[in-house]
């Protein structure tokens, strides 16, 4: 005679029904295709040949005269690569800017004990609290008397830093065992081995996170540096696409292939970052 409590266990509680399956691949099947749905649109348009009327009432998914000439195009209406290099640099100084500080910020406010620690603390939350919006005249007014508009460096200095990433990071350093931090001390080292042999190795996921978003973020910003920028050499990638928005008329096929172009170093960073935004928070370990 079977045992009830193994039925009961083996039971539905445990297994989901084939309607329960069901929905839950529609319900995927629904948010891939809103998610992705745009993105694989985009792509179409941008590989439509001259000859095919993309603002038909039906417009076809797959192009019926397929060529890559539109990406050769864009590249001859705007000086896109010079555009790309640009937010290139600010990504970069973006991202080794938070990489580094929030980092070192959020391990000392895990892991080091000094006085007026909560008041930082409840600083950095108080900061998520206003929106960027009501922060950007003040950030505009501290560019211009560093005497950094116009410039690159100007477009990434407010970004070099987010208070969201530093609580992140703190978070990250938290959940490291104490044990570990206690055998450390215990063998004589200081702080910053035991940020780098302790702490680092265990908080990889994280610091993938804040790099992943953190490049997203600077690659994707439009409103900040069309404010800084006046000259157009300098221009970032997002500002110096509107230029394929004539003023009488567009080819949305251009505008189509300059967004994937402006998509594709996203991807890379992601591909090359993805397994330790994956695997690196269950991978920690300390490195003698």
């Amino acid at each position: 005679m079977r045992n009830p409590e193994r039925r009961r266990t083996s039971g539905s509680f445990n297994t989901p029904s084939p309607a329960e399956r069901t929905v839950r691949y529609l319900l995927l099947a629904l948010v891939l295709l809103i998610t992705v749905g745009p993105f694989l649109w985009q792509l179409s348009t941008s590989l439509k040949g001259p000859g095919e009327d993309v603002w038909s009432r039906t417009p076809g998914f797959w192009p019926q005269e397929l060529t890559f000439a539109n990406y050769g195009k864009v590249a001859d209406t705007i000086p896109v690569w010079t555009y790309a290099a640009n937010s290139l640099v600010v990504a970069g100084i973006a991202v080794v800017g938070n990489a580094v500080g929030a980092t070192l910020a959020g391990f000392a406010l895990a892991r080091l004990r000094f006085r007026g620690a909560r008041l930082v603390l409840g600083l950095f939350l108080a900061t998520l609290v206003l929106p960027g919006e009501v922060t950007i005249v003040s950030q505009y007014v501290t560019v211009r008397s560093l005497g950094l508009t116009d410039t690159l460096a100007g477009v990434a200095l407010p970004g070099a830093v987010a208070m969201l990433n530093v609580l992140l990071m703190r978070t990250a350093f938290q959940a490291v065992p104490p044990d570990l931090d206690a055998a450390a001390l215990v063998d004589g080292a200081n702080v910053w081995q035991r940020l780098v042999h302790v702490g680092l190795p265990n908080v990889r996921g994280m610091l993938s996170v804040v790099v992943i978003f953190t490049f997203i973020g600077a690659w994707d910003d439009f409103l900040w540096p069309l404010i800084v920028l006046n000259d157009p050499s300098k221009y970032t990638l997002t500002v110096g696409l509107q230029y394929l928005n004539g003023t009488f008329s567009a080819n949305p096929r251009l505008i189509a292939a300059g967004t994937m172009i402006a998509f594709l170093p996203i991807v890379v960073v992601f591909a090359t970052l993805q397994r330790f935004f994956f695997k690196g928070v269950e991978e920690g370990a300390v490195k003698g």
